[in-house]
């Protein structure tokens, strides 16, 4: 029979035949007891004064043996019983905490216990975490938590989440844990909770289109491991969705398939491109800054912003009255052509190599950027990205775009947000920004005007109150001061090379071997203040992850309502408290 203590069940004892230090050392597992991968122990020890030390620490490791064996095939004798021997199991400890912090070894032969309940706190730092985001569940089935403090800019930011793709669950562990940031009141209550914003950018079909609908396979278990986490199961409540205009289509209807309210199209102006100096982000590849065209690019750029002029349905160059992207694209490619007007543009003498790499460039864009600056739709209704004045989840579809559309829309966004940002000089909205495909975005070789902009976010987003939530099959692959600049790093599922990688060093041996095998919903969370980084089984996402599992928002009758007087509009943070009685029928 298992004893039992205050600090939990007797699993063990300090084993006396393996060195034992005060950073790591061996328990010999108990008979009837056990001990597993990540199961929290403590231990004390009594010094010659008469004080107590605790030493707390985290299964890293465990091993059986036959005590008695001598040879291979001793096990068969063994297990005939012709050869006496016992079965032994130890649990290496890594230590997480040790208080008072004298750093002495535990005595050989020493009581280990499973820690719970307030012992398990002190082991994990929960007791001196103020602001505590749940995160999900230990092996032990008890709630894990993030320090907020780590999170939201006071002592450290961002988020970097590794994995493979499509096992790892990264996109889904990234929403659960806004979700748990705006539920669970550790911004400082429900008003500092309502007041943060999160950016999230859709690369993958249309999974993300239905944060603010229920899950349709929500269970009471999954209900009943969201109250033990401290939340209430259900969808975001405050969702507005943005998605680029259908080719072709000159009413600039949203090009989705699945979602049928509630979205908004995303596009900019002629005259936005020309003054907000958005030329840059057409040649947003990291292996265009290794071109000498690059200074054309910014040439043409600032002679763009001087001379363009804002007219009906487009733009006026010069006398010149230009309606579309790919009319603008061939109005510079003329200049550029000209030997008169070469000069004026470029602004030096420039070879016509250069010339002609950047003209074929630009002609190739106009197939891809062609439905995202427009001449047309100005009039017509709102179409920019602006979290401030947004829901309090701002999702922003890029599935249906070609690369470098992709990486266009997503280097114009960040970089308003981030003048945004600075502009109001503080940190308050805080802003998350959810971005998958990280390695795409920010590689660890070249330059780009994207890598550049989330670079400024990463080193300088903290004390903006812009938190980068990044995922990425490969970390290795990403900018390393982007890396090194995540308080919060997550693993999910790993491919093997990519777990032998340096990036991954903060994983002890045997966490890396298991990432090999991590199944969905199982995530390696490390963060500064817990020596060891904790395994953790986030519940099911309780909001829809896929059109198919989407039920009916909680605002329908309100949503249909409002899209039948103005089928444009969006029920977002403007509509959303209204109730039912509140409409005017």
């Amino acid at each position: 029979m298992v004893e039992r203590t205050e600090q939990g069940d007797v699993v063990g004892r300090v084993l006396g035949t393996a060195d034992a230090t005060p950073l790591t050392f061996w328990v010999a597992v108990a008979p009837g007891a056990y001990l597993q991968l990540d199961d929290v122990v403590v231990t004390n020890r009594e010094m010659p004064d008469g004080s107590t030390v605790t030493i707390a620490g985290v299964v890293t490791a465990v091993r059986a043996r036959h005590e008695g064996a001598q040879f291979d095939s001793d096990v068969f004798a063994i297990a005939d019983g012709t050869l006496p021997a016992q079965v032994q199991e130890a649990a290496e400890i890594t230590t997480t905490r040790v208080q008072p912090e004298v750093y002495v070894p535990p005595a050989p032969g020493a009581i280990v216990h499973r820690a719970e309940g307030d012992a398990r706190a002190s082991a994990l730092y929960f007791d001196n975490m103020q602001r505590k985001v749940p995160m999900g569940f230990g092996r032990d089935g008890a709630p894990v938590f993030l320090n907020a403090d780590f999170l939201d800019g006071s002592r450290g930011a961002h988020v970097s989440i590794s994995g493979i793709s499509g096992v790892a669950t990264k996109t889904s562990f990234a929403t659960f844990l806004l979700y748990s940031v705006f539920r669970c009141g550790a911004l400082g209550g429900a008003g500092e909770s309502a007041n943060s914003r999160a950016l999230i950018f859709n690369v993958k079909g249309e999974d993300l289109l239905f944060l603010d609908h229920p899950n349709a396979r929500l269970d009471e278990s999954t209900i009943d491991a969201y109250n033990k986490l401290g939340l209430t199961a259900g969808p975001f409540p405050d969702v507005r969705v943005y998605a680029p205009p259908r080719p072709g289509d000159s009413s600039g209807t949203p090009d989705v398939s699945s979602r049928h309210t509630g979205v908004d199209s995303f596009y900019w102006t002629l005259a936005e491109f020309c003054e907000l100096r958005l030329l840059p982000f057409v040649f947003a590849d990291a292996d265009d800054e290794r071109q000498q065209y690059t200074m054309v690019v910014h040439a043409v750029t600032a002679h763009l912003a001087r001379v363009a002029v804002p007219a009906d349905s487009g733009i006026s160059i010069d006398g010149t009255r230009i309606g579309g992207y790919a009319e603008l694209v061939d109005y510079l490619v003329n200049q550029l052509n000209d030997d008169a007007t070469r000069g004026i543009w470029t602004g030096s003498a420039v070879g016509l190599g250069t010339v002609n790499a950047f003209a074929r460039r630009l002609i190739g864009s106009k197939k891809d950027l062609a439905r995202l600056i427009r001449g047309d739709l100005a009039v017509r209704r709102p179409h920019s990205i602006n979290t401030a004045e947004s829901a309090q989840v701002t999702v922003v579809d890029l599935h249906n775009l070609p690369d470098r559309a992709q990486r266009f829309v997503v280097g114009v966004t960040l970089k308003s947000e981030f003048e945004r940002k600075e502009k109001a000089g503080t940190a308050k909205p805080l802003l998350f920004v959810v971005l998958d495909e990280l390695n795409k975005y920010a590689p660890r070789e070249g330059s780009s005007p994207i890598k550049e902009v989330l670079l400024d976010i990463a080193e300088r987003g903290r004390s903006l109150g812009v938190v980068l939530i990044g995922a990425q099959q490969t970390a290795s692959e990403v900018e390393r001061r982007i890396v090194s600049n995540s308080a919060i790093r997550v693993v999910g599922r790993l491919d093997p090379a990519e777990a032998s990688r340096p990036e991954y060093g903060f994983l002890p041996p045997a966490q890396r071997q298991r990432a090999l095998l991590a199944k969905p919903g199982t995530m390696f969370v490390a963060q500064p203040e817990i020596p060891v980084p904790l395994c953790v089984e986030f519940p099911f996402p309780s909001w829809a992850t896929r059109p198919s599992e989407a039920g009916p928002p909680p605002n329908a009758t309100l949503r249909s309502i409002v899209q039948a007087s103005d089928p444009f509009a969006v029920v977002g943070a403007s509509t959303k408290s209204l109730e039912d009685d509140d409409i005017p029928f």
